[in-house]
């Protein structure tokens, strides 16, 4: 059986670790929805990868959680009055239940914003995670075909 990864070939902590380390910080329902989000991004897909990136000045250098399969499916921001939950490739999805709310005019991403006190669609969610993992791994099938 495999170790988890604790630190990076750096000595920092793992992606993982700092996902942690941010749910902690944040100490309120930001914090309490972010973990939500993640466990079900797990249960959706439990090979998905967590990485945190785009560290700056702007986020504290906290970077942005971030879950990829074959590229990324999703981000974790969060904000003063919402968890933003960013799909990558979001405008290419499916929403029957209607999940996404936030960046709706763009030809590439579409975001689900959480406000305090929201109830989360989890079946919906998990589809939609799914649907996600499958367009990457199609277009990652279809890389490797023409390579």
């Amino acid at each position: 059986m495999k170790k988890p990864v604790t630190k990076d070939t750096e000595g920092n902590d793992s992606p993982s670790r700092q996902i942690d380390a941010r749910i902690k910080e944040l100490g309120d329902w930001r914090g309490a929805t972010l973990a939500r989000i993640r466990t079900i991004i797990k249960q959706a897909d439990p090979d998905i990868v967590e990485e945190v990136k785009w560290k700056k000045p702007s986020n504290a250098m906290r970077g942005v959680p971030v879950w990829e399969h074959d590229g990324i499916i999703c981000t974790g921001e969060t904000y003063k009055t919402a968890v933003k939950m960013t799909f990558a490739k979001g405008a290419a999805l499916d929403d029957p239940s209607g999940l996404f709310n936030a960046s709706l005019e763009g030809n590439a991403r579409r975001a689900i914003d959480f406000h305090e006190g929201d109830k989360i669609n989890e079946k919906a969610l998990k589809a939609l995670i799914r649907a996600a993992v499958a367009l990457n791994s199609s277009a990652a099938k279809q890389r490797k075909t023409k390579a």
